[in-house]
């Protein structure tokens, strides 16, 4: 089943513009499969993945063997397994600087990052594929659901069945543990980053407290603080920061911290059915974080999010900005929402140019001037016409 990725359109402008795109984001999101769609649309592209032994042994010189296919785009397949191509291709790039020649595909890795971004600055755009999103599956009222259940990774939102749906992303969790972050360079032993993720589940959409977790982990706050730094590199993890405007107010100065994809925060609790997520204690923050997801996936990059709570109990779950412009939105798991008090203080003290209360509800009402109750499946919308 082919579903169109949103990043299409955005990555092909990229080639038309720059010598290099990188598409980054964690295994299994789709990048490989989106790479041969647009490498397809151009007669003589070529393909490389580093990970298979014959395409490395045609890069044993690479500035020879990549000179040769100066009219062609390549896709550089974990691009990650071979750093030093960063250094060649900037030299290939200068000597003709045309538009679309590399595609770069890699799993995030902050020395990653830097390299490309120090190597290639000027001539490459960076793009995050993330999994699946509302705007891409589309889900009516009652896929909804099992959408938030499963997550949006292709292969556990496609499976035949949500139990096999669970597994692919048990498997995933193990695979990422014992292969990906090790790839990385990064060595730490993968049942201690096991036992870390599984704590930082049970307190999805909470005020980090490195200090606390430390203390019932064993070790020390530094060493908490780099374990949170490696789920956050690889993707598997949202910090959302404080919103710390000047506003006379005593504010919440710790981030909350969120596991990207709701299929992972599921499968490192035990969820493997809606009924199970019904009666789990984390479904409210599940939905939050769910619900967070998608909308830092669908506003457009130059959006900075935050969340707003002040020490006498004004709480806004997200707070979106751009220049001037703010929006703010509240998130309730509920077929009736209301929100409390905090909430109505937050809106006075922030003073959003427009706040949507998301739920899973089937139609939207305004709520009061320039609030609206969203329903879920209308988001991608509602962030389309934000801009």
């Amino acid at each position: 089943m082919m579903i169109n990725r949103r990043l299409l359109p955005a990555i092909e402008r990229s080639l038309a513009a720059f010598p290099a795109a990188a598409l980054l984001g964690p295994r299994q999101a789709g990048k490989t499969t989106l790479a041969r769609l647009i490498a397809d649309g151009r007669p003589g592209s070529l393909y490389l993945d580093l990970e298979r032994p014959s395409d490395l042994a045609r890069l044993a010189d690479p500035e020879l063997f990549l000179s040769r296919h100066a009219d062609r785009l390549v896709v550089l397949d974990e691009v990650q397994r071979r750093p030093e191509l960063f250094a060649v291709l900037r030299a290939l790039i200068d000597e003709k600087r045309t538009p679309g020649r590399f595609l770069l595909l890699g799993s995030a890795s902050p020395p990653l990052l830097r390299q490309a971004s120090e190597s290639l600055a000027g001539r490459i755009s960076f793009h995050e594929l993330a999994p699946f999103d509302l705007s891409e599956i589309n889900p009516a009222h009652r896929e909804l659901q099992n959408f938030w259940l499963r997550g949006g990774y292709p292969l556990s939102w496609l499976a035949e069945s949500d139990a096999a749906a669970f597994d692919w992303r048990e498997s995933f969790i193990v695979t990422h543990l014992e292969r990906d972050i090790p790839a990385f360079g990064i060595r730490v032993p993968g049942t201690t980053l096991h036992r870390f993720w599984q704590m930082l589940a049970h307190l999805h959409g909470q005020l980090w407290n490195a200090s606390r977790l430390a203390a019932g982990f064993g070790v020390s706050a530094p060493t908490v603080q780099h374990y949170l730094d490696i789920l956050e590199a690889t993707y598997m993890l949202r910090r959302l920061q404080p919103y710390m405007a000047n506003l006379g107010k005593r504010l919440v100065k710790s981030p909350k911290i969120y596991l990207r994809d709701s299929g992972i925060l599921h499968a490192l609790l035990g969820v493997a059915s809606l009924d199970d997520l019904a009666g789990h204690p984390i479904v409210g923050a599940s939905w939050e974080g769910w619900v967070l997801e998608q909308i830092a996936q669908l506003l457009e990059p130059q959006w900075q999010l935050s969340f707003y709570r002040t020490a006498s109990g004004a709480e806004m779950d997200v707070v979106a900005e751009r220049g001037k412009r703010k929006i703010g939105f509240e998130i309730k798991f509920s077929s009736a929402p209301t929100p409390t008090k905090g909430f109505w203080s937050a809106l006075n003290d922030l003073k959003p140019d427009r706040t949507y209360v998301v739920a899973p509800i089937e139609n939207g009402y305004p709520l009061a001037p320039n609030v609206e109750v969203a329903p879920a499946t209308e988001l991608a919308n509602v962030l389309q016409a934000i801009g």
